[in-house]
């Protein structure tokens, strides 16, 4: 079927799809992956190579069917990786049922997620026989067995009852440590076997990116796959894949997982005999202290700091003895395992996860004086555990690995430039100069249905004394122009909840605050709501889809520049220096960039919205940088002067009574 019989006004897309409006950019964009997926006759018969593509499709563009009606009719196997899974089950759910009406074929499609969100059969009927079960009022164990006579999948999003923070399912989730693979006696009925097997006849598997590199490092460590193999990838809300690359092909070790290891020991060790169980209980126990002790040695803040840092602090010699210690526990935990594996195979699983761990505890702990310029080495203190990480400062060379293992590679989203510039991500996603990129502006009308309101000369600096209380007083003000119906995006938690606290004592309209109920919930309440005010930080800034007069104003209280204390973040930009770069200019400000246009985003979900974008941020008049800010936002009229906004608003009433 030809591009133009399905974009065209009166095509296909239009027949299928209501209210369609053709859109150049959507079809420039089909075009392009159409292109890199479908080689041309002289490229088929030239020396092998990936056919890369970047598209920057700002908002409005439809990029979503721009790539699905390409990646269909190329006919290969197709992966599609995002980096949310509320994206991914808008794809398989929503946007390829769609794709079929317009090319009239069946798509053999499936949606694969991360093991956790699968139930795994072995643990589950671990955990239903426990003897201890009765003792504890546990509503969900009939509801999951009801459950289990129809599910196809195991996935819990079919659990519209179980919470997201629910203790219970970890419990009883799959994860790839506690796997037994072949040997399990549940290996037939596996849902992540029945789906992997069922992906091999797939044409288009939508995963998200954590599931991708998973795969990824699965193969590079010669462990096999996870996913079946693919002629071509593309990876939609791309701005993520270094963040997502960094953590899988870095090293992890955790007291969370120590502690997960020894509840699983303890599990298995109750149903054997009694000397099996006293055993091994004595050196389970032994190792909880050993672990809760070493967890001890780490300052009691929370947060990420560099590891080197820390074990200069101490007394010569005393890291590495308080590792040696762990180690040698864990050692002597997989000696007794190994020892067991004559009484069944679920044994040399734990013996194998007792290993490995010991193995990341060493490479990463006692690596750090080696000095290996590759990896940065931290740990982040939590509450009541700590997590030792060694994360690489650069995944480029990974990625083009990547690029040269498939036929085809399209990388995607709304924000990938930064000034007009793609230098920062084609640099740090390992891409070359003669990578094409394309840049589709959104069709939505910024000029005559929004308004950019920054505060006026005088305005203090983030970095003033009395900013953050300038900042809640005009924001109060802002949100009395807009009655409330605003979106306000906080660069930190300290931040947001300054400003909750002050608008709640002034504010008569309903005021929703990140993390008072969860995400969904809070969302539902803000578009059900029209006059009510959402205070968030951290995510909400990508993904908050809101459409109409609930969303007329998106406020940011200042830009969106990453705390520099971040070890990782400071690795980078010791890199960067050391390269003779200027990480400011070439690092710090483009992330800040695609964080701001992510945010000034939410606004405008459809092309019959309108409204204001407020960003409380005087830098991008006061400084240099501050005009590639400016050049990378929506062509918005700019107002500082606050009647402005009162008067937008007026004009946007007048309009709305008359149509």
């Amino acid at each position: 079927m030809d591009l133009d019989d399905i974009f065209k006004a009166g095509g296909t897309l239009s027949e299928a799809l209501a209210g369609f409006e053709p859109r150049e950019g959507q079809r420039a964009m089909a075009e392009a992956v159409t292109s890199a997926l479908t080689p041309s006759v002289a490229e088929e018969y030239s020396e092998p190579s990936a056919q890369i593509i970047v598209v920057e499709a700002e908002t409005g563009i439809g990029k979503t069917l721009a790539y699905l009606i390409p990646a269909v009719l190329s006919g290969k196997r197709v992966v599609v990786s995002t980096a949310t899974l509320n994206l991914q089950d808008q794809i398989i759910d929503k946007d390829i049922p769609l794709v079929a009406r317009i090319l009239g074929q069946d798509i053999p499609a499936l949606c694969l997620k991360g093991r956790q969100n699968y139930l795994c059969l072995y643990r589950w009927y671990q955990y239903r026989s426990n003897p201890q079960l009765s003792l504890f009022a546990e509503p969900w164990v009939e509801k999951i067995d009801t459950w289990l006579q129809s599910t196809k999948t195991g996935d819990r999003a079919e659990l519209d009852w179980l919470g997201e923070r629910s203790g219970f399912w970890p419990k009883v989730s799959s994860h790839s440590n506690h796997c037994l693979g072949g040997d399990c006696p549940e290996a037939a009925g596996c849902f992540i076997n029945q789906l992997r097997k069922l992906a091999g006849s797939c044409r288009v598997i939508v995963v998200n990116h954590h599931l991708f590199f998973s795969d990824l490092a699965l193969r590079k460590a010669g462990f096999g796959e996870v996913l079946p193999r693919y002629e071509a990838v593309i990876f939609d809300e791309a701005h993520h894949l270094e963040n997502v690359a960094s953590a899988f092909f870095g090293k992890n070790f955790s007291h969370y997982q120590l502690i997960d290891l020894l509840g699983d020991i303890e599990l298995e060790a109750r149903a054997h005999r009694p000397e099996v169980v006293d055993r091994l209980l004595t050196l389970q126990t032994g190792l909880k202290q050993r672990a809760d002790a070493f967890t001890q040695i780490f300052p009691p803040h929370p947060g990420r700091f560099p590891l080197e840092s820390l074990t200069q602090q101490m007394p010569q010699g005393t890291w590495y003895a308080e590792v040696e210690l762990l180690s040698t526990g864990i050692i002597g935990l997989f000696d007794c395992l190994k020892a067991m594996e004559g009484q069944g195979e679920v044994w040399s699983h734990l013996a194998d996860r007792a290993q490995e761990l010991n193995g990341l505890l060493r490479e990463i702990a006692l690596f750090i004086g080696n000095k290996n310029q590759e990896y940065v080495y931290w740990y982040e203190k939590r509450e009541r555990s700590v997590a030792l990480s060694a994360t690489p400062i650069k995944v480029a060379e990974e990625l083009r690995a990547l690029y040269a293992s498939v036929n085809a590679c399209v990388l995607t989203s709304a924000t990938l430039s930064s000034g007009g510039s793609f230098a920062y991500i084609k640099e740090r996603l390992g891409l070359d100069d003669v990578v094409e990129c394309r840049q589709l502006k959104s069709p939505f009308d910024y000029e005559r249905r929004t308004l950019l309101y920054l505060p006026e000369v005088g305005f203090p600096e983030p970095s003033a004394d009395e900013f953050i209380k300038s900042v809640c007083v005009r924001i109060l003000d802002l949100l009395k122009l807009s009655e409330g119906r605003a979106l306000i995006l906080c660069t930190s938690y300290k931040g947001m909840d300054a400003l909750a606290t002050f608008l709640e004592m002034r504010l008569d309209y309903p005021i929703l605050v990140q993390g008072t109920a969860s995400r969904n919930s809070l969302l539902r309440s803000f578009r059900e709501e029209t006059h009510s005010v959402l205070l968030a930080t951290a995510s909400f800034w990508e993904g908050v889809d809101v459409v109409g007069e609930a969303l007329s104003c998106v406020i940011i209280d200042k830009l969106p520049f990453e705390v520099p204390s971040d070890p990782v973040i400071q690795a980078r930009i010791a890199r960067i220096k050391a390269e003779d770069g200027n990480p400011f200019f070439d690092f710090q400000v483009p992330r800040a960039i695609l964080a701001l246009r992510q945010g000034v985003g939410r606004l405008m979900r459809s092309s019959t919205d309108r409204g204001v974008i407020a960003i409380m941020d005087v830098r991008l008049y006061t400084k240099g940088y501050g005009r590639t800010f400016l050049k990378s936002l929506p062509p918005s009229p700019v107002t500082r002067d606050i009647r402005d906004i009162a008067a937008f608003f007026q004009t946007a009433e007048r309009v709305d009574r008359s149509s």
